[in-house]
């Protein structure tokens, strides 16, 4: 314990190796403890209670279970361990109450703070450590959830916890304490001693006051005197001196002086224990013996599994935000639909198809921004579970993907369904399947951009700005404002990244490539030109003069007259220089960019994750 800024936090973080600028080290009962060892056999409990607000406590507790304890363990006995470990915490009232935030109405305060301790706990570690567990409660919450821990500690396990300023209840629940003062250990010991290490210093603790609070208000009269705190932790050391045992003794047993610092003996402990907390003990000499963890509990695939059904119970309780996507996609289809309405065959209907396309293109993409909160809101969820290895963080990434694909294929056909017939697009059933799957990738390429977003975001509110900003970067070089070869050189390598140009010439290519239709005839060459209005028998005068050319008669218009076709589907795509790739290749590439944002996105919260201090 100590004032803000003594470095509880920083001492608690060490110890659980969480951060690693701070030198020395750590031995456990007198032997060497590994990072690799340390993550197998404890467990972290931050100070903010990162829980998932749509799940119950038993559903919670259920998935830490399933996440920490091995699959060897049968689902009954997980079930029967949450039932245990319900009626430990004092939370079998509100197993089945959702965890709530503040929007919805959840369990309170106290009772959150121990469903935190709970996932933590619930493979049963030997060590726990905690940062602040009776930060922002009540004074009764408080003392519930020390005595908690103190019940979890009779069970066999170490229970390291920081405080800021216990109450005398809370104080007479620990068996040692340390008060850290800027850094430095002003006093180590059982809180029965308090009293008496003040009063040998020469500040004893006054009648009816807290030792605690006395503490805490020396330390700080100190602080602002000439000669600091150093008198404090000076007299501190002589303090421990004089119980530490004498020279030979020490020297026939190295452990003791640790043992009079920390903790017993592990000799002593065996002696003493109960047989739960022997076994605990001597489970933790055969892994510092065989040094055989595993840093994961279960398979790869048995993870992913979990993490799917996780996501589904979240969405599952939180329905109208799908439905709110699925009306929003299916309004802007039947805007788009009404507007576009039945376009004809000609010049003027080939530049609105390409108006339609752009703009439908473009939304599935736009329309993804709405995943960018999800991985913010999960970010230190993700942060805490995977710092204690409850799972693999390449099976969250492909969890993550997996749960999305089915609800974007739904959104890709309520999309499709809405425009294809009124717009009146070309190719047929074949046509429509593919422009379905090239909606549906577009969905699932914006939706893996957004999440790779959400990952190096720090907030909502920048993220849909960046969001934005580069989509519409993305649209701008696509092909539909300028063509490729009127891009100045020095920006057409954005062309090719943009996402938004490959399924927008393959949807060109869906719609002109195999089209039968005529765009224009060549009584009509003159259509769209300031010449139009000239009479019919003029354009028939002119064509007869073209015939006549001798360039013209070795060409495909050696023939030409008013009914010829002047403009097919596979001209429209030469005008638009799109000739190099098929439409199945334009998918592939698709498809691929979501393959590789995810990809990107799992490097991203690999390194998030790795040293991180949530």
């Amino acid at each position: 314990m100590g004032p803000s800024g003594s470095g509880k936090s920083t001492l608690i973080d060490a110890l659980a190796h969480r951060i690693y600028a701070v030198k020395g080290t750590m031995t456990l009962n007198g032997k060497p403890c590994s990072e690799r060892l340390l993550r197998n056999i404890s467990a972290y409990v931050m100070q903010d209670d990162l829980l998932y607000p749509m799940l119950t406590v038993r559903e919670t507790l259920m998935f830490s279970a399933f996440f920490r304890l091995p699959s060897s363990i049968s689902k009954a006995a997980k079930v029967a361990r949450v039932s245990n470990l319900l009626n430990q915490l004092g939370l079998l009232r509100v197993a089945n109450t959702i965890i709530g935030d503040e929007g919805r109405r959840g369990v309170s305060g106290g009772e959150r703070r121990r469903v935190s301790i709970g996932i933590d706990i619930v493979h049963d570690p030997l060590i726990l450590f905690l940062d602040e567990p009776t930060s922002g409660l009540d004074s009764t919450s408080a003392y519930l959830v020390v005595r908690t821990l103190r019940k979890i500690a009779q069970t066999g396990s170490l229970v390291v916890l920081s405080i800021h300023q216990p109450s005398y209840r809370i104080l007479g629940l620990f068996d040692r304490m340390i008060i850290l003062a800027f850094g430095q250990k002003v006093y180590g010991g059982t809180p029965a001693q308090l009293h008496l290490f003040f009063e040998e210093f020469g500040s004893p603790v006054p009648k009816y006051e807290n030792s605690t609070e006395h503490a805490l208000d020396l330390i700080q009269e100190l602080h602002a005197s000439p000669e600091g705190i150093m008198q404090l932790v000076e007299y501190c050391k002589a303090w421990e001196a004089k119980f530490r045992p004498p020279k030979s003794m020490a020297e026939e047993f190295p452990d003791a002086g640790a043992a009079m610092s920390s903790v017993p003996l592990y000799e002593n402990l065996v002696a003493t224990q109960s047989s739960s907390e022997k076994s605990k003990i001597e489970s933790l000499d055969f892994l510092h013996k065989t040094n055989e963890t595993s840093a994961f509990a279960n398979p790869f695939f048995d993870e992913i599994i979990v993490l799917v059904k996780r996501s589904w119970k979240n969405i599952k309780r939180t329905p109208e935000l799908f439905w709110m996507r699925l009306v929003t996609v299916m309004i802007t289809g039947f805007v788009l639909a009404t507007i576009f309405w039945h376009l004809d065959h000609t010049p003027m209907g080939v530049q609105e198809r390409f108006g339609f396309f752009a703009f439908a293109m473009s939304t599935t993409f736009y329309t993804c921004a709405d995943a960018l909160p999800v991985f913010l809101q999960e970010r230190y969820i993700f942060m805490r579970e995977t710092a204690t290895n409850a799972y693999r963080k390449s099976s969250y990434v492909l969890a993550h993907a997996i749960i999305y694909i089915p609800f974007l294929a739904i959104l890709a056909i309520g999309f499709c369904v809405v425009v294809w017939w009124p717009v009146g697009l070309a190719g047929g059933g074949s046509g429509f399947f593919y422009f379905y799957l090239i909606v549906w990738a577009s969905f699932w390429a914006g939706n893996s951009f957004v999440t790779l977003l959400s990952s190096v975001m720090p907030n909502v509110m920048l993220g849909y700005t960046i969001c934005v900003a580069i989509l519409a970067y993305f649209l701008l070089l696509s092909g539909f404002f300028i063509s490729r070869l009127r891009i100045p050189v020095y920006w057409r390598w954005l062309h090719y990244l943009s996402m938004i140009k490959y399924p927008y010439e393959a949807v060109l290519i869906n719609e002109f490539e195999h089209s039968k239709e005529c765009y224009e005839y060549g009584r009509e060459m003159l259509h769209g030109t300031p010449l139009a209005s000239l009479n019919s028998s003029v354009v028939d005068n002119m064509l007869v003069y073209m015939r006549s050319l001798p360039a013209l008669q070795q060409s495909a218009y050696a023939d030409l007259n008013p009914g010829s076709c002047i403009l097919a589907g596979r001209d429209i795509l030469a005008a638009k220089d799109i000739r190099a790739l098929s439409k199945w290749l334009f998918l592939g590439v698709t498809v691929a960019f979501g393959v590789f944002f995810r990809c990107l996105f799992y490097v991203v919260v690999r390194t998030l994750a790795r040293h991180s201090r949530p």
